[in-house]
């Protein structure tokens, strides 16, 4: 079968979620401006398309100011800079996609998070609303076009900003939810829809149906898959590998990371638990997906675990099911990011994702 090049991406963690051994912090691996930018600079060595930064307002670094800050330094890899509505002036917000995007020379993706402003909790159905508003709203402006929004939450009449992106087009917006408002949305606003570690059947009944939600508004998505990797010469060395992240952890410092995260009641969130309960004694969801990862954090909650072809094997799997990017990480991020470019991605035709 010849496959089309996918988008291979890293993670820089941003939101101090960096360990050796997981639930256990470590000084050196905090999120800081440094250690950060290591993370970003060894993606761009490794041969990485695309890295994301992540966002998480009370932990870490603001993502902003971040990506910012490192554009000047890559000379090829691309930014995907994650920004949570519910903190963001849609019309600034426009303006700041557009100077990075210059400073990066053209390469700045966006992922849309739904999220809340600390301090207020909007019900699903209207904060997702918030959302569609506002893709709608950067598609505009960023397009070049002067701006006319009567919406529940905003009132804009503008010309769009002197500053445009190095294309002159609104970057590609990134976007995942798996409750019936966050499908929607994306089905209404995004380019890339995002899903989290599931089991192969899952994974195929997403896909489907959000692209059948997109057809309803005369829409197409593409579709990515975040997931944590550990990879190494033999699968007994890579299971061992992610045995040892867990080898200090107890299940009440997990349980309180977990509940720390903003979104720890999502239904993505939700599913990711399930799936982890849902898993054999060893962890294992089904072949070379391991769960334990989530016994340490929200969010992305399993591991794709094998040897180099075993690894290779579960992308190509996600691959011919329609995933045409892939957003990985992997503990400690620089160390797991230097083994997966080396045993991994020259062995897969990638690229970004045009």
């Amino acid at each position: 079968m010849t496959r089309k090049p996918c988008e291979i991406s890293w993670f820089s963690a941003l939101c101090d979620d960096d360990y050796e051994f997981l639930g256990v912090p470590d000084p050196k691996l905090k999120s800081s401006w440094e250690h950060c930018r290591d993370i970003v600079l060894q993606a761009e060595a490794g041969g990485f398309d695309n890295i994301l930064l992540p966002s998480g307002y009370e932990l870490g670094l603001d993502t902003t100011a971040f990506a910012a800050g490192v554009a000047p330094l890559l000379k090829r890899m691309r930014l995907l800079m994650a920004v949570r509505i519910g903190e963001m002036w849609p019309p600034q917000l426009a303006r700041q996609i557009a100077t990075i995007d210059r400073m990066l020379g053209g390469r700045l993706a966006i992922n849309i998070i739904s999220s809340d402003m600390p301090g207020e909790k909007l019900a699903s159905a209207p904060r997702y609303a918030r959302t569609v508003e506002a893709m709608s709203i950067l598609k505009t402006m960023l397009n070049g076009e002067s701006l006319d929004h009567q919406g529940e939450f905003w009132n804009l009449k503008l010309d769009p900003p002197r500053i445009t992106t190095v294309s002159g087009k609104a970057p590609q917006l990134y976007f995942g939810g798996l409750s019936e408002d966050a499908r929607e949305a994306a089905a209404k606003g995004c380019d890339v829809f995002l899903m989290w570690p599931d089991r192969k059947e899952v994974v195929a009944e997403i896909i489907a149906d959000m692209t059948a939600r997109a057809a309803k508004y005369g829409r197409t998505l593409r579709f990515g898959y975040r997931a944590h990797v550990v990879v190494r010469d033999t699968e007994a060395e890579a299971r061992a590998a992610a045995d040892r992240l867990l080898s200090k952890l107890d299940a009440d410092t997990g349980a309180a990371i977990r509940a720390k995260s903003l979104d720890s009641t999502s239904a993505g969130v939700q599913a990711q638990a399930a799936l982890r309960e849902s898993a054999k004694d060893d962890g294992y969801a089904e072949a070379n997906l391991w769960t334990g990862v989530g016994r340490a954090r929200s969010g992305c909650g399993a591991a794709i675990v094998g040897d180099p072809d075993q690894v290779l094997a579960k992308l190509n799997d996600y691959r011919d099911m329609g995933i045409e990017a892939f957003i990985l990480s992997g503990y400690p991020h620089a160390a797991e990011a230097d083994l997966f470019a080396r045993h991994v991605l020259p062995n897969i035709d990638h690229g970004p994702l045009g």
